[in-house]
């Protein structure tokens, strides 16, 4: 019981409180997403980019925000063991919130460890199906790991629901998940 109420002190009383239910970002992502679609050029491709990513990262609550202005702090200043951490406490704290796992993902991504990005990134687009930036994610790694037909695929996904995205390049002739093969 000591170690309990120790370990309570230690995490604080707002991560002992719980995470908070999430509120169901689709509706606005949908938007985003047709607004990306009518988006006349790259800079207002890029400006409905950007409004994609506020939702995303948009924690549930300020414990939760802490925890994840922490970790990309920590992984801007390349401390990727300390994000990782950060990134670990905030799926613990809320696991139903897909960013935690998408930077966890990013993270294991950086490392080289695409197996660990996968399962993260699964878990993400399994909590959060319209999240551009794990699809395309998803995709970057299948393509590490060798996986070229699934990576295409994914990528196409991403795409689909945002046309500016620059990963898009690698579906052009002769780019990595380009076209196989001739058209006759």
């Amino acid at each position: 019981m000591r170690i309990l109420g120790i370990l309570t002190l230690l995490s604080g009383p707002a991560l002992a409180a719980g995470c908070p239910q999430l509120p169901d970002y689709s509706p606005e992502l949908r938007n985003l997403i047709e607004q990306a679609d009518r988006a006349p050029d790259v800079r207002a491709g890029r400006v409905v980019s950007d409004a994609m990513w506020k939702v995303w990262l948009r924690a549930p609550d300020e414990v939760a925000q802490g925890i994840l202005d922490t970790g990309l702090r920590r992984r801007d200043a390349y401390d990727f063991l300390g994000a990782i951490g950060e990134f670990d406490r905030l799926v613990t704290y809320c696991p139903d919130y897909a960013e935690g796992y998408n930077q966890r993902a990013y993270i294991h991504f950086l490392n080289g460890e695409y197996a660990a990005a996968l399962t993260n990134l699964d878990m993400a687009l399994n909590l959060q199906p319209l999240h551009v930036a794990a699809q395309t994610g998803r995709a970057l790694t299948l393509m590490h790991m060798g996986r070229i037909s699934e990576a295409r695929a994914q990528l196409l996904i991403a795409v689909e629901n945002n046309p500016w995205l620059p990963e898009a390049g690698l579906l052009a002739k002769d780019a990595p998940l380009g076209p196989q093969g001739s058209d006759i």
